[in-house]
């Protein structure tokens, strides 16, 4: 926030979106995801499991023409993962650096679960598979099961997302 909006307070409009990232976080650090889609419990898989719901959520505010918010929504994103690297004893010199693999890295998912989606609509069956093998597993082996589990659960959260108000996201309302 600048100095000139600290001195005549102005709310940092970002700050509208930190019901709805605390909501992304939360959905992405639940337990079925590690136990059931035997997603990879450490920083790399916590990261994919976030930038996948994040992805998801993305794409209905930008389905919903939220561009400001799909903004201010990725800056939360960021903020976070700045603040987890620091946490993590990452230096000044090389932050910048990891921030943009991160970045680079949701664009990518934003793109691969757009295309899964798209493909989802035109088939009328699921197609997420490939991108989680890629994106979510990088490609590591995983029970059909597990994937299985996260293919369905991922679907279904978009689907619910397409019928959730984009005012109802804002607040922090995920659907179930």
């Amino acid at each position: 926030m600048s100095l000139m909006d600290r001195l005549l307070r102005r709310e940092n409009p970002k700050n509208t979106m930190k019901p709805l990232y605390q909501a992304v976080v939360a959905r992405a650090r639940a337990v079925h995801w590690y136990v059931d889609g035997a997603v990879p419990d450490t920083l790399d898989g916590r990261f994919d499991m976030i930038a996948a719901i994040l992805s998801l959520v993305l794409l209905r505010l930008e389905q919903a023409e939220m561009r400001h918010e799909n903004v201010w929504l990725t800056e939360l994103f960021i903020d976070d993962m700045e603040g987890q690297l620091r946490q993590i004893g990452v230096g000044d010199v090389v932050v910048g650096k990891h921030l943009g693999r991160m970045v680079s890295a949701l664009g990518g998912r934003l793109c691969a679960y757009r295309e899964a989606l798209k493909a989802s609509e035109a088939s009328g069956t699921c197609q997420m598979r490939e991108a989680l093998l890629r994106n979510l597993y990088r490609g590591e082996p995983v029970a059909e099961a597990a994937i299985s589990d996260v293919e369905n659960r991922l679907h279904h959260f978009a689907q619910a997302l397409n019928t959730t108000t984009p005012e109802e996201l804002i607040k922090g309302h995920l659907p179930a």
